[in-house]
Formats: C-alpha cells, structure tokens, sequence
C-alpha cells in the first residue's frame, strides 16, 4: 500500500471542499512530486495549489485548492510521515536503547535517525544514513533547524564510536549544510575518557567554526543502567570528572561569548548535580534552545515557579498532596513547595524522590521513572488527596509508563489520584500546587516511541 494513499479527509478542509477523495492517492502537488510528509508540507504551504490524484485503478485527474497560506489540506495518511521510520545504522558504544532490559513493549527497542523527525518533532540524527538525494534535499527546502547529534568530529573518533564507517563524514555533511544557510542545533553524549578532554576541545572548536550555522551545543552526561552486559565498558561521571567537563565547557563558552556574543555550547543540568554545583543564573543559558536535552531546565522551573507566586493571594486552603519526581529534580521540587508556602502557610505537601530500581540508581532522571517504581516505593506513605507526576514519566499523549503500569493501576495500587503536570513549566507545577486544574500539553508523535531524549 502507497503511504501516501489519502485514509481520511478533514470536515470542512480545503481538502474536503476541493472534492478530495478517501482511498485516492497524492503524487504530485504543483507538479513536485510527494515522496513523504518534508515534501507534502513544503508543496502544500501556498494558498493556491494543484494536486495530482491517483485513484484505486489507476486513473488521475488534478484537483485545484485554494486556501490561505500556510493552512492545513486536512488530509491524513497511514503514518504521520507517510512514509516507513528509517531506524539507526549505528552501534553507539553509549546506545541508551541497547541498555534496555528484555521484555519491555517493542516500540522502545525501535531506534530512530531520521532527518524529518529532526525537523518535525527535534529528535537529534547522526547523519550517517542520509543518502545524496536526503541532503541534497534538505538544502533545497531549506529545511531547518536540524539537530544532530555529534558526540564528536574527529573522524576515527567518532567512526569508533557509532561503529559506522560513514560516521567521520560529519563534518563534511555539516559544513555542506551549513553553506545551505541550514541552522543546526548539536548534541555531544559525553562518555568519561573517551569523547571528552582534547576530544571535547577539538569537538567544540570545530563546531564553533561553523556558527552561526551551528546555533547551539549542548554537552550531556553518558546514561549507564544496569542492563550493559556484553556492552562497551562505559562507567558513569564521578563528580571530579563532571566538574572537569563542566570547567572545560564554561572556559570555551566565556571565551566563545566574548567574541561572538553568544556562549554556543552549555552543559546540561546533570552535570552541575553530578559536581555538586550551584546552576547558573537563567540569563546564563540565553535563549534556553537546548532546554529539551535539560540544559537549564531545573533554574528555568525554579524561575517560573517563582514569577508565578508574585501577587499570589490563595483564598481557599488546597488539598493534601504529594509529589513523585527523579531524584535529580527533588531537591528543586522541594523548594518549590516551600515558596508555594510563603503564599500560602498552611500547604500540607511533601515531594518524594523515586530512585529508580528498574533501569539502575545511576539514573536520576524523572521521565525514566516507571510506574512500577511508584507503586513499590510509595506504597504506605501519605500522599494526602492527590499525587502529582511530570508527565514526561508517561509515553507521550498517554497513560502508560515506561514498563506498561498505567497511571490507573498505580492509582488503584496507592489508593490516590494521579495528576500529571507538564514537566517543564514552573507556572503549571505552581497551579498543580495550589490546587487548580492543569492540563497536559497534547502531543502528535508518529507511534514509536522517543526516550532518547534527556528527561529531567
């Protein structure tokens, strides 16, 4: 079947008014060809458009559309991206998916490196799938930002450490890319005595080369669970090894700023907890462009948190709660409690951290916290009305943790009401507080699942 086969057609579309028909095949728009959702969003932005239609038997006939500019077709397809996830032809040495214990739902074994999830959703790619036709492509539609994960630019390096014989041409691609006036935004794993040090030094000079084209870099520790047998020996930063990591990237970003006006490279949260540093102050990380690899979220929730109680008069006392976050986020939480109090005196509320017993103590995040580590370590303490959650403990857009506990099963294990607050909002975790209503953001992802990501 073509993914490209129309399933479903929006009431009230352009598409719809256009005569648009269900099981009818999309080949071309303004005569460019349609390959895959870059290319359907690309051709379809204009408000007048022709598309060239297949149907079953193979007869075609062209329908005119006429829109405002940038507005949906309303047309949908097997998958969002119409088109097959392309998975990842590497073998990272520091691969968080190899790390996973056996067992668990198929899609979490599913690694993406696909360029258009790049752009679409901000997953970070390595580049060593794209073919001539992919790059060439991207420089075309001006498809920007791309994020892209470096880990290094020394070619042996970084060919060692993806096992990828394609993966010393990143650079190469990079600075093709960056002639193309794309924006990237980079990603370095740092693995203790491999990638950091002179590596770290070279990787950080070279991708400083290429700014503004590369706009940001954010340096985030290894993740290490207990499931690395038959793995590369990687162990996990030690707090010396941090702050030398945190020294060498705060000495080029100062150095970086001075000349460029922009510090370009940050190290993410983990790295401070781990040396037992004090975060920088938000004006430290400028425009907060990395805040998805964790790079300043922790001082921009406190910051939030605190604009929000500026004014704040609480008439009604809320209800008991309890908070269940990583363990790295819990001493962050907790002062977040205690200025809610200073708003409101009375607040019973107590913020527990779950270390996490399913993949290994070494990892401290909240969105790898499973429902299962919940319930264990909650069960029998008081949570008063409510529990409340980041929702990045969650798959996206849904109820379910990562081992497949549900948030109903843990409510029924605990006898409380599972509240999910959006992770990263200070404003959010504030109302959740004090007792109002939050929703959670609603998220279209395509259906594997993305845990690649750093989750405060």
């Amino acid at each position: 079947m073509s993914l490209t086969k129309i399933q479903s057609v929006d009431p009230h579309s352009p598409a719809q008014r256009a005569g648009v028909r269900v099981g009818e095949t999309l080949t071309a728009v303004n005569g460019h060809p349609i390959v895959d959702v870059l290319d359907y969003k690309f051709h379809t932005y204009d408000p007048r458009l022709t598309l060239t239609l297949r149907d079953r038997e193979g007869g075609v006939r062209t329908v005119r559309v006429r829109k405002e500019e940038g507005e949906d077709l309303g047309l949908n397809f097997e998958t969002y991206l119409m088109d097959r996830a392309r998975s990842c032809a590497n073998n990272c040495i520091f691969c968080f998916v190899d790390q996973m214990p056996p067992g668990m739902r198929q899609t979490l074994y599913f690694k993406d490196d696909d360029a258009r999830l790049s752009f679409l959703m901000g997953n970070y790619i390595t580049l060593t799938n794209l073919s001539e036709r992919e790059i060439q492509r991207i420089c075309d539609l001006r498809i920007s930002p791309v994020n892209i994960s470096v880990h290094a630019t020394d070619p042996e390096l970084r060919t060692a450490m993806l096992k990828n014989r394609r993966a010393g041409e990143c650079l190469a691609v990079m600075e093709r890319l960056a002639r193309a006036g794309i924006t990237m935004n980079c990603q370095i794993v740092a693995c203790p005595g491999i990638n950091d040090g002179p590596a770290l030094a070279r990787t950080l000079r070279e991708l400083g080369s290429l700014y503004p084209a590369v706009a940001s870099v954010a340096i985030v520790p290894v993740g290490v669970t207990k499931f690395r047998e038959g793995l590369c020996k990687i162990d996990p930063y030690t707090p010396g090894q941090a702050a030398a990591v945190l020294d060498q990237v705060e000495a080029f970003a100062a150095a970086f700023l001075e000349t460029n006006g922009t510090g370009l490279a940050w190290c993410s949260d983990e790295f401070y907890l781990l040396a037992g540093r004090e975060l920088p102050e938000k004006a430290y990380y400028e425009d907060m462009n990395q805040l998805e690899n964790g790079v300043g979220m922790l001082r921009l929730l406190l910051s939030q948190a605190q604009m929000a109680l500026e004014g704040e008069e609480v008439e009604e006392i809320p209800s008991p709660f309890a908070i269940a976050t990583g363990v790295s986020a819990a001493p962050f939480v907790e002062k977040i409690v205690h200025m809610a109090r200073t708003v409101c005196p009375a607040l019973s509320g107590a913020v527990y951290p779950i270390r996490n017993r399913f993949f290994g103590e070494t990892i401290t995040v909240s969105g790898l916290v499973t429902g299962g580590d919940l319930i264990e370590q909650l069960r029998g303490r008081d949570l008063g009305a409510r529990l409340l959650i980041p929702d990045n403990m969650l798959r996206a857009g849904e109820q379910v943790f990562l081992d497949d506990v549900t948030v109903e099963q843990v409510e029924q294990a605990l006898g409380v009401c599972v509240l999910p607050v959006p992770a990263e909002s200070g404003f959010d975790l504030i109302d959740a507080i004090l007792g109002r209503a939050v929703e959670s953001p609603a998220y279209t992802l395509p259906p594997e699942d993305a845990y690649y990501r750093y989750n405060p």
